[in-house]
């Protein structure tokens, strides 16, 4: 299979971080790469353009810069890459041939966190076990599938939160969702930020409410606040 691939990749001031995600693509292979911006202050549209890729100038919200860099795309299949994370070498070539697979509708790669730290390469064993078991990536692992298959998922959903984790349980009922062993580099600055225990509760905290039933609207909320509280504590001594 030697299909066109679009690199997606969903924007707003992220210019401390593009630069090293632009350069690692240059290995996967792209035919095509958008950078969907949500409205940007710093250099993000300018380092953008200067890499070659094509910038799209949107409303905030990451589910709808990444559907909008979909619909402006013109590849079969299409790759979604958040600005902080970095593909493996060859990355073009391995989900070519991984949509070539009977049943396969989608994948992500594995997850490997920027940090030597031992409790964030924990997390990513945990979050790449998860993922083969349940067939449930989440966007940091660099989310990919066909065009005919997004778009007949309904796309990402236009919520504030859990986007990608719709979205591929979505896509899941749909055929098999494949888990890489190739490995993409995501920025350990989540829990660098609010500190490793409180991100993960945080995170687990929003994936049970969504399975409770918590409209993603409340979810947005609540992960506002709790980022705030934490981010006060951190910044407090004894806190």
């Amino acid at each position: 299979m030697n299909s066109t691939l679009a690199v997606i990749i969903p924007t707003l001031n992220e210019a401390a971080n593009l630069p090293a995600t632009l350069a690692a693509l240059a290995a996967a292979a792209p035919t095509e790469i958008l950078v969907v911006d949500g409205g940007s202050t710093d250099q993000s549209c300018a380092l953008a353009a200067e890499a070659g890729a094509r910038v799209i100038q949107t409303p905030p919200g990451r589910a709808g810069q990444m559907n909008q860099g979909a619909e402006l795309s013109s590849a079969e299949l299409l790759l979604f890459v958040h600005a902080d994370t970095r593909l493996p070498r060859e990355a073009g070539r391995s989900i070519r041939q991984a949509l070539d697979r009977p049943g396969v509708v989608g994948g992500a790669f594995s997850l490997g966190i920027d940090h030597p730290r031992p409790m964030l390469r924990l997390i990513a064993a945990g979050a790449n076990l998860r993922s083969r078991l349940l067939g449930l990536p989440y966007g940091d692992q660099a989310i990919f599938t066909r065009r005919e298959t997004f778009w007949a998922a309904g796309g990402f959903p236009q919520t504030p939160i859990m986007e990608d984790y719709i979205f591929i349980r979505r896509l899941g009922k749909m055929g098999r969702i494949v888990i890489l062993p190739q490995v993409v580099l995501t920025s350990a600055r989540r829990w660098q930020n609010l500190g490793i225990l409180r991100t993960t509760l945080i995170n687990q905290l929003i994936v049970l409410g969504y399975t409770l039933g918590i409209a993603p609207d409340r979810l947005a909320r609540f992960y506002r606040r709790a980022k705030g509280v934490a981010a006060k504590k951190r910044q407090t001594p004894h806190a």
